[in-house]
């Protein structure tokens, strides 16, 4: 089958100790399973191996679902191999890796992988029909020699962490809660392109930024979040959503980046949500925009300011 190519033939004198899933977001949840991946193969002197998908095996089951990306595979290969792993490898779900029995998965990856264990976290299953959960698992595990150790949940505040959870709170504003289970701020990127030159015309050149399509947007509003290009970092105050006090209503990402005035068409450009500032609103006209945007950007100023003071 197809994706056997995209696993490659490790030297049979490397063993590793294995685990498989999206890991959108490399959220804590994922940062904890990965540290007991590492931990477990670093006691057994074999390597550690993560199998990340490259496209979301719910949109390949569900073509309808839409199933935005926390975080694009490139920087979502880069946070995993950052918690410490030794290998990692993407490969596409396709259908017809979805409908390879569990035991047939499990002979590829001792053949291939060398696999010696199974690190899995919550409510893992793996195969057709999700036939391999951690029990059947654990039992093939005892008759083809391989262990297999089951993770529970990771919780915060009372709350489960999960993807989906993010998602949810990245689309609602709620920066501060998405933060807390990401373990990092959330964080998107683009390239910077030609607009309408709006915020010119007003006094506040933006960057409008060209992001992929399957890319998660927080909720529309205006946000304090840092802004960054070359290695360098700046305030920036982002606005997310359409422009109705101009009678625009494409939505668009466009940032303001503080005591700042160069062009940048074309660079790659970070942003980095903090916190959020307000909704966005239709005002009464361009003066009445302009009196709002002075004050989003005293806020901006100091929200980051207070952020950076705390870190």
């Amino acid at each position: 089958m197809k994706f056997y190519g995209d696993l490659p033939n490790i030297p049979p004198d490397i063993k590793t100790v294995v685990t498989i899933g999206v890991f959108d977001g490399v959220h804590r949840g994922h940062q904890y399973l990965l540290g007991q991946l590492g931990t477990i193969a670093s006691q057994l002197q074999v390597k550690s191996l993560v199998i990340t998908f490259s496209n979301h095996p719910r949109k390949v089951l569900s073509p309808a679902t839409e199933v935005p990306t926390i975080s694009p595979l490139v920087t979502r290969l880069s946070l995993i191999k950052d918690n410490g792993i030794d290998m990692v490898i993407p490969i596409k779900f396709t259908k017809e890796l979805s409908k390879i029995r569990a035991g047939q998965f499990i002979d590829i990856l001792q053949r291939q992988l060398n696999m010696v264990g199974m690190v899995l976290g919550p409510d893992f299953a793996m195969g057709f029909q999700r036939e391999g959960n951690a029990r059947t698992l654990k039992a093939m595990g005892y008759e083809r020699d391989f262990f297999v150790t089951e993770l529970d949940k990771i919780c915060i505040q009372g709350e489960k962490i999960s993807s989906s959870s993010i998602r949810d709170a990245i689309t609602a504003g709620h920066l501060s809660k998405a933060t807390t289970l990401l373990g990092r701020e959330f964080q998107i990127e683009g390239k910077v392109t030609t607009g309408m030159a709006v915020g010119r015309t007003l006094g506040f050149p933006t960057a409008n930024l060209d992001v992929d399509a399957t890319q998660l947007l927080p909720g529309d509003g205006i946000y304090a979040t840092w802004a960054s290009f070359d290695e360098q970092t700046y305030m920036s105050a982002t606005s997310i959503g359409n422009r109705p006090t101009f009678g625009d209503y494409e939505r668009t990402i466009e940032s303001y980046l503080l005591d700042f005035d160069r062009d940048i068409y074309g660079k790659q450009l970070a942003i980095t949500f903090v916190d959020k500032i307000r909704d966005g609103a239709k005002f009464e006209g361009p003066s009445e925009l302009i009196k709002q945007m002075l004050i989003d950007v005293e806020n901006t100023k100091d929200i980051l300011s207070k952020a950076r003071d705390n870190h």
